[in-house]
């Protein structure tokens, strides 16, 4: 009989100072993934608390007294022998020196620098936004188009860094507004282009793909720099994003939602079972509104996809 597969469940934590930088530590030679850069932090012992064992890890490593603060996500992660959970708290406030006591490098990012940084696929999932929007299709008429222009400006001063611009090909004038609103919000924000992967090469930014193009494409259609993302509804879809290389997936119905009332919501368990089968960072998607951003954080999820949920009013 097969050995069972053993639980493992890690504590990390994000430990920012005052000038809101995040410590990072290397992995030595001896380890996994040597080279990579990790958020400190280690396995939880039986009989621990998160709390305790986060403690004791940050002494271990780094030869500080930390108060741990609020949780901020778990990330969930299936291997062949293992099952892996990483759970993240917040440490804002410590005693001492931080300093690698294990012979491990260690420095202070700040966030905007994260990206420049080699890291696991379950850690560097915390580089990246908690919310993408979907836009909603703009009217034609000029005053819905500037109406349109208008709540776009809105979500992208309310702090939406990740945009998907949905417009459909026979929109007369889809080209226009898709150019118009990238030109317009070039810095601060990720745009994506709903499955026009040529537009998207053009203008330099990235492509959310249909789940139809997952099986027709054989390689990531976009170079490195410009995200690739697509949407999903089960696990072979995920699977087949991973393998083409897509910086994250968009997986639903989770909820029951008004734009597809037909489809069958997977509901949260489905959804965490597929998410820890995959390294894809994954937006729920589906009935989503900011106050279920932590429910999707707490089923391994990167945050919540929405067109209504996100869109000004």
């Amino acid at each position: 009989m097969p050995s069972p597969k053993r639980s493992i469940h890690v504590v990390a934590a994000v430990i920012t100072d005052a000038r809101g930088r995040i410590l990072l530590n290397r992995r030595t030679e001896s380890r996994d993934m040597a080279g990579l850069w990790e958020f400190p932090g280690g396995k939880r012992e039986p009989g621990e608390t998160s709390e305790q064992a986060l403690v004791r890890e940050l002494h271990e490593e780094l030869g500080i007294e930390a108060e741990v603060g609020e949780w901020i996500m778990d990330v969930p992660q299936r291997y062949p022998d293992k099952d892996l959970t990483l759970e993240v708290r917040h440490v804002r406030s410590w005693k001492g020196a931080p300093r690698g006591r294990e012979g491990q490098a260690i420095t202070w990012v700040t966030p905007d620098k994260l990206a420049r940084y080699s890291m696991p696929p379950v850690v560097a999932a915390l580089r990246q936004p908690d919310c993408y929007l979907i836009t909603p299709v703009p009217d034609i008429d000029e005053g819905g188009l500037q109406r349109w222009h208008g709540q776009l400006q809105q979500a992208v001063a309310s702090g939406q860094q990740r945009i998907q611009l949905r417009l459909p090909a026979e929109h007369p004038q889809r080209q226009g507004v898709i150019e118009q609103a990238v030109r317009a919000h070039r810095r601060g924000v990720q745009w994506l282009l709903n499955r026009d992967i040529e537009l998207a090469r053009t203008l330099g930014v990235g492509v959310h793909l249909g789940s139809e193009q997952l099986q027709s494409l054989q390689e990531r259609p976009l170079p490195a720099g410009q995200l690739v993302a697509a949407s999903c509804h089960d696990l072979e879809q995920l699977l087949a994003a991973q393998r083409l290389g897509c910086d994250f997936a968009v997986l639903g119905p989770v909820q029951a939602t008004a734009s597809h009332p037909d489809a069958v919501p997977l509901g949260w368990e489905a959804f965490a079972a597929m998410r820890a089968q995959v390294s894809l960072p994954i937006y729920a998607l589906g009935g989503m509104a900011p106050q279920h951003v932590a429910e999707a954080r707490r089923h391994g999820g990167q945050g919540i996809a929405a067109i209504r949920g996100l869109w000004p009013a």
